[in-house]
């Protein structure tokens, strides 16, 4: 690969791309035209622009039902709503919250736990203290992010009493559930389309992607992972069916000081910008919370720990790696529906 390459996940869902892109259209001559009829809402929410679309005779409803349950999620999880569930807890240390708070926290604690801490919630100090959460950007001192290291930061400061559903924080923290809670609104997005009868659906969450079924036309949905400085060269394509495709790398918000360029994925033992040998984590698996979560798990831990973590998860979740030298790792358990104009590597156990 001849040049440096950042990844973003972008959704192959043009006119061309549904009639064109895949499948003999077999499938789509037995449908009614109903069951092809298309529909698509924009929604502005989660600091970020996403779009769904569906199809089949109930998909109006449902893309209205979608839409009020991810504004519903976000008045809840903002850290930019004071009334929010998790500002309310930031700043009064506990409350009782609700059954999808309690989940998403949960997830979180696993995850932490399995990876020895390379995710975690309580990272939002820190995160306020680089200006990442205000876009007051600037280089913090170093006694500074060792000072919220040491008072605030660690996922033993977050307790969840499972039967009242109380969460307390401890010691100051402080948390945000952005890194996790996407994931969990896509899969929510997902429970609905099915309450409508919805067989054939995208959901397309900035970098999150949630398929629902295939196309109309008997064909997996392409999932193309581009280079942001070329939006011609394909890094390459995912094909999925009923389930998430989820990235993460440095080139989603990120700053420059001193001709230096600091992303905003934080290594929570260092309270700096992870610095691992990954530049894209693209992550697969029926579960978009796990996904979401795991996207910026593996880019904090690197190419090493991050394959033997999937050694050991290899039915929970499958990915595609780029790391620092260009070179693209998939593991095994896509390699089917993955292609690339470039040479890659197949992880296997």
């Amino acid at each position: 690969m001849k040049k440096k390459i950042y990844m973003i996940l972008v959704l192959m869902v043009s006119t061309f791309c549904l009639t064109a892109c895949g499948g003999s259209g077999t499938e789509s001559l037995n449908q009614s035209k109903e069951d092809q009829a298309e529909s698509s809402i924009d929604v502005d929410a989660m600091d970020t622009y996403m779009t769904l679309r569906a199809y089949g005779e109930n998909r109006d409803d449902a893309l209205d039902a979608a839409k009020t349950e991810i504004e519903r999620l976000d008045d809840m999880w903002s850290v930019g709503n004071e009334k929010s569930e998790v500002s309310v807890l930031n700043k009064e240390k506990q409350i009782t919250a609700s059954n999808e708070t309690v989940e998403l926290i949960e997830c979180a604690q696993k995850i932490s736990e399995e990876t020895d801490g390379a995710f975690d919630i309580t990272i939002y100090p820190l995160m306020d203290l680089w200006g990442f959460t205000t876009q007051k950007y600037h280089v913090p001192k170093d006694a500074e992010i060792v000072k919220i290291l040491k008072k605030h930061i660690g996922m033993d400061k977050v307790i969840v009493e499972k039967e009242s559903n109380t969460v307390t924080l401890l010691d100051g923290a402080q948390i945000d559930l952005g890194g996790i809670a996407k994931g969990f609104a896509s899969q929510s997005v997902a429970q609905i389309f099915e309450e409508y009868q919805i067989s054939h659906g995208i959901i397309s969450l900035g970098g999150n992607v949630q398929a629902i079924g295939k196309k109309p036309d008997g064909s997996r949905w392409k999932v193309g992972i581009e280079s942001p400085n070329d939006h011609f060269d394909m890094v390459g394509t995912y094909e999925a069916k009923d389930e998430a495709v989820i990235t993460s790398g440095g080139y989603e918000r990120y700053f420059e000081e001193d001709g230096k360029t600091y992303h905003h994925i934080l290594d929570p033992k260092t309270g700096k910008p992870a610095d691992s040998d990954l530049v894209s984590v693209t992550i697969v698996s029926k579960a978009g919370m796990k996904a979401d979560c795991l996207s910026t798990t593996l880019f904090v831990l690197g190419k090493d720990k991050s394959i033997n973590y999937w050694k050991e998860h290899k039915d929970e979740f499958d990915f595609i790696l780029v790391d620092q030298e260009d070179n693209i790792y998939v593991s095994e358990g896509i390699e089917d529906h993955f292609s690339s104009d470039y040479d890659f590597k197949i992880i296997r156990k």
